[in-house]
């Protein structure tokens, strides 16, 4: 009896313990991430590399989507508020639509760190990094220009409208190839950053304007859309260029399928944001200036071994 008892005193402790470990509270300070969205491969590029920093510096994570809805994106942090969240890691849903919201989460005193894309109001975010897309829309659009011979018809595919970074690499195309006399755009649509919806509209715009060399696309998600439309249609020799340096664009670039493309350094972006956010979180500053702007690289087949997972990688020489 002695044994038994012994026994279920021994299980009840046991169960106990494992009870208290399970509810135990995690101390961690909390970074809430989020971004466009999870399906996109350069979101999530920068989503993980700032989470796995993140995780690297003791924080404890939370990565959501907003999908570019600025009401979700709200709802979000509102919640990030709620969940006392110390450290906010934003790709906004929209360059004035976040203001506000962005406001919100500083007044609750959570450090907010922007990525990817900036707003227009100054000196609520504690930092906002984003890749210079005038800069690297300029270097595809010379690459085009030369891939084209500098002469013939090509169509442009272009981002979200909404999206202001879609605004300024169109501008930063048209910078280049309008100086251009021998090339004429004869057709633009917006694909809105999507692959399938860039099919079809490349699609479209073959059986509308047949005799077209070439086609410029605002991401590398439509670029590839856009190579599947011409190698569904049996077509050779269209020039196709992207922006963003996924390794599916990278890829493309490889085989001969795509020209170029301008490599966004998300995984540098994210975790310079994280970096800084906990700097900011153990001193009290940043030590850098609110804006901070990285240049891009133009990415061709000379070079797209180089470049690996929205990062470029050393070479066998160690550069």
């Amino acid at each position: 009896m002695r044994r038994v008892l012994r026994f279920l005193l021994s299980t009840a402790l046991l169960i106990t313990v494992v009870l208290s470990g399970c509810h135990a509270r995690d101390t961690r300070k909390l970074v809430a991430i989020i971004v466009p969205s999870q399906d996109n491969p350069y979101f999530k590029a920068e989503a993980d590399a700032a989470a796995r920093r993140a995780t690297e510096l003791g924080y404890r994570v939370r990565v959501d989507a907003h999908n570019d809805d600025a009401y979700r994106q709200d709802n979000l942090i509102d919640a990030a508020i709620a969940s006392n969240a110390a450290i906010l890691i934003l790709d906004n849903a929209g360059t004035d639509a976040s203001i506000s919201a962005v406001r919100r989460a500083t007044k609750a005193g959570i450090a907010c760190f922007l990525i990817d894309r900036e707003i227009t109001a100054k000196g609520i975010a504690k930092a906002q990094i984003v890749s210079d897309n005038d800069q690297g829309a300029r270097l595809v659009a010379a690459e085009f220009s030369r891939a084209m011979g500098e002469k013939g018809e090509y169509v442009e595919l272009l981002g979200r409208e909404s999206d202001t970074n879609a605004q300024v690499r169109t501008k930063g195309f048209h910078a280049v190839l309008d100086a251009e006399p021998g090339l004429k755009m004869v057709a633009a649509q917006s694909a809105n950053w999507s692959q399938a919806e860039a099919f079809q509209k490349t699609e479209t715009m073959l059986q509308a304007h047949g005799h077209i060399g070439g086609i410029i696309a605002g991401n590398d998600t439509m670029a590839l859309g856009a190579a599947a439309a011409v190698k569904s249609a049996g077509l050779k020799g269209l020039k196709i260029t992207g922006f963003d340096g996924s390794p599916d664009a990278v890829a493309a670039i490889t085989s001969g399928e795509m020209q170029a493309t301008a490599l966004q350094p998300a995984v540098v972006i994210s975790e310079m944001a994280m970096n800084e956010a906990d700097a900011f979180l153990k001193t009290g500053s940043t030590g850098k200036p609110e804006m901070q702007v990285i240049q891009c690289d133009l990415v061709t087949k000379a070079n797209a071994a180089e470049y690996v997972e929205f990062e470029k990688v050393k070479d066998s020489a160690g550069h």
